[in-house]
């Protein structure tokens, strides 16, 4: 294969980013944009990395869905036993991105992260389809397994159990709601002269916006 990764690359030309255009409240900032990318159709705009660390600041990441967010902050579900509830348990900040590569923008997003209440794990839980709820049940995630036998056997047992029944919230699955003191938006520009603004929380419902260098 002739192919040279670091000629790889790509301008961006699409649009700029100017203090003057954005909102002052960057919930509200990340709103228009989120709702760009879901007017876009973008697969699955609500895709965001998210990386944790351990108490001695060994990293980790992966990709997550985005399932709700407001002033509070940035809503995803997973089981409390993974890795990453594992990390949240001993070093609760976070970090997610967002990367829309069609619209040449992202969104990055630090913050301290804190369980959501069991009311609103209860509810995103049963909106679930049922094979997800009987996922949530049968997968000890992060955890090693002889092969992927053991996942559909328990499947079809709590099929089996739950067989018209309302399934349980597992009590080790819910919400993670990740509540920001900096988010940056980034638009890709022509030359990599690339438009970067921070909002960085300076008090309650208060932000500060500067522009960064790319």
């Amino acid at each position: 294969m002739n192919l040279s990764i670091a000629d790889l690359r790509r301008d961006y030309t699409l649009r700029g980013l100017h203090e003057s255009d954005a909102d002052p409240n960057p919930f509200k900032q990340f709103q228009a944009w989120f709702e760009q990318a879901i007017a876009a159709e973008l697969p699955e705009p609500n895709a965001m990395t998210l990386a944790t660390a351990t108490p001695d600041g060994i990293p980790s990441a992966r990709v997550v869905l985005l399932k709700g967010f407001d002033q509070r902050g940035f809503v995803f579900y997973t089981n409390y036993h993974s890795r990453k509830g594992q990390e949240l348990a001993h070093n609760s900040k976070a970090a997610l991105v967002f990367w829309w590569a069609e619209l040449e923008r992202q969104v990055r997003i630090q913050g301290d992260v804190e369980p959501v209440s069991a009311e609103e794990s209860d509810t995103y839980f049963h909106s679930r389809p049922i094979g997800s709820q009987l996922g949530a049940w049968a997968s000890n995630q992060s955890q090693v397994i002889g092969d992927r036998h053991v996942l559909e056997q328990r499947l079809q047992e709590l099929q089996e159990e739950y067989q018209n029944r309302e399934i349980p919230r597992p009590p080790h699955w819910g919400g993670y709601r990740v509540n920001p003191y900096s988010i940056e938006f980034w638009q890709g520009r022509s030359s990599r002269l690339h438009d970067r603004l921070w909002y960085k929380q300076i008090a309650d419902s208060q932000w500060d916006i500067v522009r960064l260098s790319p």
